[in-house]
């Protein structure tokens, strides 16, 4: 019942959430879209599943982390330098919780993996590039974390491994707290 209930409610608030921004700003492109195809994730379940969610998910928190790295010596916003160092730090420790779980599984999918790395592409490029890179890392980290809770989401739903499942909680909660603030940060 909770599994269900964070699933449903989280993309809800979420969708309700990013109805009431203010888009007309937005000047880059979001390589995610709207929607993320999942490669195949949500055909999958037990073992299998979470195996592919954690290979898919590691190199989208590098991703992540590699798009912080880059804002931080251009970012003139302390928050958004709070925000960096806190995606640097929280999901280089999940990216070591989540290797060794992987470990324990029979090691990375790596075709779920490569489709993930395919999909993110030049996410990390736009930000060195912008001539605001405080606002071109909020702008790209709202699509790059709506795909992780969409990712998150779908492991509440399926994945029975409890140390699975409290990632995903983790990055939902986390995640959509910082989504949030992004949003916030952006309209004023």
């Amino acid at each position: 019942m909770k599994r269900t209930l964070i699933a449903l409610l989280v993309p809800t608030l979420f969708s309700v959430g990013l109805a009431q921004m203010d888009h007309g700003n937005m000047q880059m492109e979001m390589p995610l879209g709207s929607t993320m195809d999942l490669g195949g994730l949500e055909k999958l379940s037990g073992k299998a599943f979470d195996r592919a969610f954690l290979s898919m998910m590691v190199p989208h928190h590098q991703e992540a982390i590699d798009m912080a790295k880059a804002v931080l010596p251009k970012s003139k916003d302390a928050q958004v330098k709070k925000w960096a160092q806190a995606i640097i730090k929280d999901q280089q420790k999940e990216i070591t919780q989540m290797n060794t779980l992987l470990k324990t599984l029979g090691g990375v999918d790596s075709k779920m993996q490569q489709a993930m790395e395919k999909g993110m592409t030049g996410m990390t490029d736009m930000v060195k590039k912008a001539k605001d890179a405080d606002r071109a890392f909020v702008e790209g980290m709202l699509p790059h974390h709506a795909s992780a809770i969409s990712m998150a989401n779908l492991a509440l739903e399926v994945s029975d491994n409890e140390t699975v499942l409290k990632l995903a909680r983790d990055i939902v909660v986390v995640q959509a707290g910082e989504i949030y603030g992004f949003k916030q940060w952006l309209e004023k």
